[in-house]
């Protein structure tokens, strides 16, 4: 659209089902090159993307062609089809429901940046919730806990 100017970055965060730990290395490595490619072909921009067996983040400039939980639904769908058509986990995989999307200002990108490529070291000080909580608070997100990822059981 002519004459229209945006600069949104958005960090989503988004679970396994029951939060299972079924995104080994290999694979994640693989999924967040595939998760690149549909958020590329739906004009947005990837910053940053990696996570832990359980969860990704996802850090990317938003594009205003298509609203966020447009794309989060492509993004879940195509992936998790991906995963299943190419048995990539034994069994059947699924994303848990909803996500948390997080925006930032353009000087702020360097430490989300930091932060999301080395989630192994955050994860070695704060569990998955924690940090998701943390997130929610920070960001002032009124939220009820009962639907919140639900923990492994």
């Amino acid at each position: 659209m002519a004459n229209s100017y945006t600069q949104i970055h958005i960090q989503a965060v988004f679970a396994v089902k029951r939060r299972e730990h079924l995104l080994h290395d290999v694979l994640r490595d693989e999924l967040c090159r595939y998760l690149t490619g549909i958020i590329q072909q739906n004009g947005h921009k990837v910053l940053a993307i990696n996570g832990m067996p359980d969860h990704l983040h996802v850090l990317f400039g938003m594009r205003p062609n298509q609203s966020l939980s447009e794309l989060m639904k492509e993004v879940k769908a195509h992936s998790a089809k991906w995963i299943n058509e190419n048995q990539k986990v034994h069994g059947h995989f699924e994303w848990q429901e909803g996500y948390g999307a997080f925006s930032y200002e353009r000087s702020a990108l360097p430490n989300v940046i930091s932060y999301i490529m080395n989630q192994k070291d955050h994860h070695n000080v704060k569990t998955f919730m924690e940090e998701y909580r943390e997130l929610l608070k920070d960001f002032e997100v009124s939220f009820d806990e009962k639907y919140l990822f639900h923990v492994p059981q």
